[in-house]
């Protein structure tokens, strides 16, 4: 997926706001509300400056001195207490927002295509799930707070310092125009170096992610530090593009302070002149002093905040390009049914045609599956055995021709229906980082009665007892804790939980020693019984007892039948066999 921006597309925002933000309005509107009682208290705090010199420090006024004490308090006692529930409530939305943006994009995801996968790495996806939503919902957090609070105590100590005289206030803030044109330039360099640095940022989980699952190859292979001097690479460019990042939006707030010097600078040089002729009191002098050094402060924030808004948006605008995804395989308006129960469904493969990208990958492939029997598929890598499985349970959609199920084509049943009938092993039996229970159930709820036959079933009995905590043993993660065999008996289990009619075996015993591939072969021919099954084999000695062996040739089926009458026929199937036995 490219990593272009989508620029600032119009109702960005509003998509936000509507689809996360609008649960939360009334604790958002009460944090809004703290905000600006926090920032009014500055204004406050500079107003009372004014009376502390000239009624307090040069009057000598006593009984004032305590009302300007208590005022000072109160206003120190509502500007902590505002400041600390503001925070606390924007947090709160801040994380439920984030959960809900995380929840909702992997459920997205998960409705993609098999291809958008493909072309994304899990790294990508992950900084995409976890430090994009991050990033955009401070937005909230850290933007609220400049546009409240700090925009509030700007109001309101201008006009402390506008009450106390108003060509001193437009001296002090005379240069703030010259910052528009720097701080456009600078916010953008801001979106730019950000978005650069969130791509670097997926590209390093998706190194991490590579080196923690291939650790045991790259000790084989010895090369530790060839991968440590990718990642470094990596690393150093991120640090490289965050500094960018973070120099750009530092900028922005050294501008501003520049601008102040100049203004405090006009200032005391006019001002002070006023107070030594007697025009102005030391009071006023010092509330007005109090208010502008007050007032750069929020002014700082605010020209932060610019910077963490273009931030925020390069993020921003990574999840939409997200949620703009949609799904090409998709379940029709109005789903088909079987006319026929499913146990009892053929399944065909008629003039079958079907690429990936320019790639050719079946040519008019056809044959049948009878229901209730065992279908072998075979022949060189790459003809096209791996995409029949791929297109039966539509993780892509057939080019041309009709792939049908009991007279139904695939494509008019719903995909939650069609995906039910199949139970599939393959050879990389995928195991979560769960127990060994979890990753039989997938979620399922079993009796004990019918989770103790698919133990049996699967021979995962036999090991079971060897296991520290039985069941309820950790996999690890991919199943590391497992061997190979305990890996593929456990799959077999769970497809004897799942109990569908149609059953695909990928390679399910290829990887295996003798030993662990006589109990899988027996679990799976166990688990074959009554059903459909569909194997795909490189070792034609599991596969000579199918009631059909379809032989694949570029795409094409080239011949079929069963194992007798292609050794007798001669041709591809005959050559393979004669190859795998002369080499045995």
């Amino acid at each position: 997926m490219p990593d272009t921006p989508h620029a600032a597309r119009p109702g960005m925002i509003r998509w936000l706001w509507k689809g996360y933000m609008r649960p939360y309005r009334l604790p958002l509107v009460i944090g809004v509300l703290l905000m600006v009682v926090e920032g009014a208290m500055l204004g406050a705090l500079s107003y009372l400056v004014q009376p502390l010199f000239d009624k307090v420090f040069l009057a000598g006024n006593k009984s004032a001195l305590t009302m300007v004490g208590l005022g000072v308090a109160a206003v120190f006692g509502a500007r902590a207490l505002a400041a600390f529930l503001h925070k606390v409530i924007m947090v709160w939305i801040g994380q439920k927002v984030s959960a809900r943006l995380q929840t909702d994009m992997v459920d997205h995801m998960l409705t993609l295509d098999s291809g958008f996968f493909q072309e994304n790495s899990p790294g990508t996806l992950m900084e995409r799930v976890r430090g994009d939503t991050q990033a955009v919902t401070t937005i909230w957090e850290v933007v609220l707070s400049a546009l409240a609070r700090d925009v509030v105590s700007l109001l309101a100590l201008l006009g402390v310092a506008l009450s106390v005289d108003w060509l001193w206030t437009v001296i002090a803030v005379a240069g703030a125009p010259l910052l528009m044109l720097p701080i456009g330039i600078l916010q953008k360099w801001v979106r730019r170096t950000t978005r650069n640095a969130r791509a670097i940022a997926a590209r390093i989980a998706t190194r991490l992610d590579e080196a923690f699952h291939g650790i045991n190859t790259i000790k084989l292979s010895g090369t530790e530090s060839h991968e440590n001097t990718r990642i470094s690479t990596e690393v150093r460019s991120f640090a490289k593009a965050h500094l960018h990042s973070q120099a750009n939006q530092a900028g922005i707030v050294a501008m501003i302070d520049l601008i102040a010097a100049i203004g405090f600078f006009g200032v005391l040089t006019y001002g002070g002149m006023q107070i030594i002729d007697g025009t102005k009191s030391v009071g006023e002098f010092m509330s007005f002093f109090t208010a502008m050094a007050l007032i750069f402060e929020p002014l700082r924030r605010i020209g932060n905040v610019s910077g963490a808004w273009q931030a925020a948006l390069a993020s921003l605008e990574r999840l939409r390009a997200i949620f703009d995804e949609r799904p090409t395989i998709l379940t029709p308006a109005t789903p088909a049914t079987f006319a026929v129960p499913a146990a009892e469904a053929d399944v065909v493969f008629d003039a079958v045609s079907f690429s990936y990208g320019d790639t050719p990958v079946l040519r008019g492939a056809s044959f049948t599956a009878k229901a209730g029997q065992t279908t072998a598929l075979v022949g060189a890598s790459g003809a096209g055995k791996s995409t029949v499985f791929n297109l039966l349970t539509r993780l892509g959609d057939v080019a041309d021709g009709t792939l049908s199920i009991g007279g139904v084509p695939v494509a008019d049943l719903a995909l939650d229906d069609l995906r039910a009938l199949f139970s599939v092993v393959s050879q990389d039996a995928l195991l979560f980082d769960e127990t060994l229970r979890d990753n039989i159930l997938m979620g399922q709820q079993a009796d004990p009665a019918t989770l103790d036959h698919a133990l049996r079933v699967a021979h995962v009995a036999d090991f079971l007892p060897r296991m520290e905590a039985g069941l309820d043993t950790p996999a690890g993660p991919r199943g590391s804790t497992l061997s190979g065999g305990q890996r593929q008996r456990v799959a077999i289990a769970r497809a004897v939980l799942r109990d569908a009619p149609i059953l695909l075996l990928d390679e399910a015993t290829s990887a295996l020693d003798a030993q662990s591939e006589k109990l899988v072969q027996e679990a799976l021919e166990e688990l074959s019984q009554n059903r459909t099954t569909l194997v795909i084999a490189h070792r034609l000695a599991t596969i000579r007892d199918a009631d059909k062996i379809v032989v694949m040739d570029h795409g094409q089926v080239v011949d079929e039948g069963t194992h007798d009458e292609l050794l007798a026929r001669g041709g591809i199937y005959a050559d393979l066999h004669r190859l795998q036995f002369q080499n045995a």
